[in-house]
């Protein structure tokens, strides 16, 4: 049966369990996705309190772990959902996507509508990717690729 959190308590503290093993064992957030047989992204947003893991990933990233079987039915309820309690984040990473969302939102949002229409990209039917590539000037550059499916205001 699907369980859900009511506060972010129980996802909170197995959080920190499950990062503190994640260093003491040296493992990437790949080599926790390999277990899970999800992508990295939406298996370390998991880990990370944001989303639930199906059973058998959920068991797979716990043994990884070294998690309890009660770590596991955590793993697999889901979430009270938002990484950011404050409206402003201070971590400098975090910051600057907030800082990119002040500068181009309007932008966003303005070419979305033009060439969709009324509507949203979704944030559940959605994949999310980050590579690291070299810079042609020397250094390297993030590319981050959201993809979420549109989905129409409807008149009702």
């Amino acid at each position: 049966m699907t369980q859900a959190q009511f506060t972010r308590t129980a996802r909170e503290a197995l959080t920190a369990k499950a990062v503190d093993a994640k260093i003491r064992k040296d493992l990437s957030w790949q080599q926790i996705a390999d277990a899970s047989g999800l992508s990295v992204a939406f298996t370390t947003a998991a880990v990370l309190g944001q989303h639930p893991l199906p059973e058998e990933s959920a068991k797979a990233v716990a043994a990884l772990l070294d998690l309890d079987e009660d770590d596991a039915r955590v793993l697999q309820t889901i979430p009270v959902r938002g990484s950011m309690p404050d409206r402003i984040p201070t971590d400098p990473t975090m910051y600057r996507f907030y800082e990119m969302l002040q500068v181009y939102g309007t932008t966003l949002k303005a070419l979305v509508h033009e060439q969709f229409g009324d509507g949203i990209i979704s944030a559940i039917n959605f994949r999310l990717d980050v590579k690291k590539v070299a810079d042609p000037d020397g250094g390297e550059r993030a590319v981050i690729t959201l993809d979420g499916k549109y989905l129409p205001t409807k008149p009702f």
